[in-house]
């Protein structure tokens, strides 16, 4: 009998050290971040980089962050450079302005930057390696934490997340400040486009294509591959996320679809993007994930998908990208909604962390409660029975002494 309950003991060690291996790379690395910690600089610096990288899609996850790097290398190796000097610049100034430290080891001071060095690279005229560039680049990736702090004393308020308002300001800005005619800067001229397509048209190929180039529209990047990467490191620290990235791109290109948006667009991503960051941020990031808020998520993210058509329209006018403005403007109508149901719980800033961990946040925090409600319920019992003995019980401690 020994002998036959043995293999199953050493299964289950082994088992046991394969899932402590893979929380190692997991989640949110917590592990690797105690580790950064107690390390020189230059190391904290980079770790603090690669997770700014992920924290674009919600992941505080160096690891992650890497493989997110070398997908934007995959589709441009000057859009990736621009991006990571975006990041640098902006956790360093973050560091000089002396913002919260937790914050910045977080990424949470490097993702805007991220986003504003790709996209000044991708909204640029001139051809790649165009030099000069890195130095507006620069200086407005050293204004992210500035604006970024500006936005969360406001937001604080409210307890809201400032998503990435930083970055459609700047980049905005500086558009509108060069435009297509500028003799240094100039960009990409941007139109209104009035195109409809029929539905008989439709390539089914390119269409599930969609799914993945949606979600590399978030970086900017058209390209499946460099999606598909994305969706790697986004399933490496968080399943949740992952699915949710996927199923908002699917619910853009659906609601593109049902409003005759062009098939270059829906097929180049631009209809998905903003809804998988949508779906992401509802669907377990900053509500607890239950099926309540699952289907939230859902309609979060096609109600950002008609909001991106409107804010595309109406910003072409104007010569400027609609950038990620129909996800924030989405999303925190979405986190201010309130409701009795218990299972919509949007969580405080300061416990917000990946899906899966909320929800075992949300279950230590429920047993705490109905343990501190069954003392109290005890308590009570007791004291209630004390007040009905009353005297008899000081007679039996007077006879238990007595003896």
């Amino acid at each position: 009998m020994d002998n036959n309950s043995q293999p199953s003991h050493d299964e289950g060690r082994v088992r046991s050290c394969f899932f402590s291996a893979v929380g190692l790379f997991t989640g949110d690395m917590r592990l690797c971040r105690e580790w950064v910690k107690r390390q020189v600089l230059v190391i904290q610096l980079t770790d603090w980089i690669f997770r700014g990288v992920a924290q674009v899609m919600f992941v505080n996850n160096p690891l992650s962050g890497v493989l997110i790097t070398c997908s934007l290398f995959l589709q441009n190796p000057w859009w990736a450079l621009n991006g990571l000097l975006g990041t640098l610049i902006s956790t360093v100034s973050a560091m000089l302005l002396g913002q919260n430290r937790e914050a910045i080891s977080a990424g949470l001071h490097g993702y805007n930057g991220t986003l504003v060095g790709m996209l000044m690279a991708v909204f640029s005229a001139k051809e790649s390696w165009y030099w000069w560039l890195l130095l507006p680049n620069m200086f407005m990736s050293m204004l992210c934490p500035v604006v970024s702090s500006a936005l969360s004393s406001v937001a604080s308020k409210w307890d809201l997340p400032i998503f990435t308002l930083p970055f459609n300001i700047l980049v905005c800005l500086h558009i509108a400040a060069t435009g297509a005619n500028h003799p240094f800067f100039p960009e990409v001229d941007i139109k209104p486009n009035h195109l409809h397509d029929s539905i008989q048209s439709l390539n089914i190929s390119q269409l599930f294509l969609s799914v993945p180039v949606g979600v590399g529209q978030v970086y900017g990047c058209d390209s499946p591959w460099t999606g598909g990467l994305i969706l790697l490191a986004l399933l490496l620290s968080s399943p949740t996320i992952c699915f949710h990235a996927m199923l908002g791109s699917a619910a853009g290109i659906l609601s593109g679809l049902a409003l005759a948006a062009p098939h270059k667009d829906i097929f180049s991503g631009l209809w998905g993007y903003n809804s998988a960051l949508s779906c992401i941020a509802i669907g377990g990031v900053f509500y607890v994930l239950t099926w309540q808020t699952h289907l939230l998520a859902v309609i979060c993210a096609l109600f950002c998908a008609f909001m991106t058509a409107a804010t595309s329209n109406l910003m072409s006018m104007l010569a400027l990208p609609a950038c990620t403005w129909p996800f924030c403007l989405s999303t925190l109508i979405f986190l201010l909604i309130s409701s009795e149901i218990q299972d919509i719980c949007r969580l405080p800033l300061s416990v917000v962390s990946y899906p899966e961990e909320n929800r075992r946040y949300r279950r230590q925090l429920k047993a705490l409660e109905k343990a501190q409600h069954c003392q109290q319920s005890s308590s009570q019992k007791e004291a209630q029975q004390r007040e009905n003995s009353g005297p008899n019980v000081h007679l039996v401690v007077e006879m238990g002494c007595s003896e």
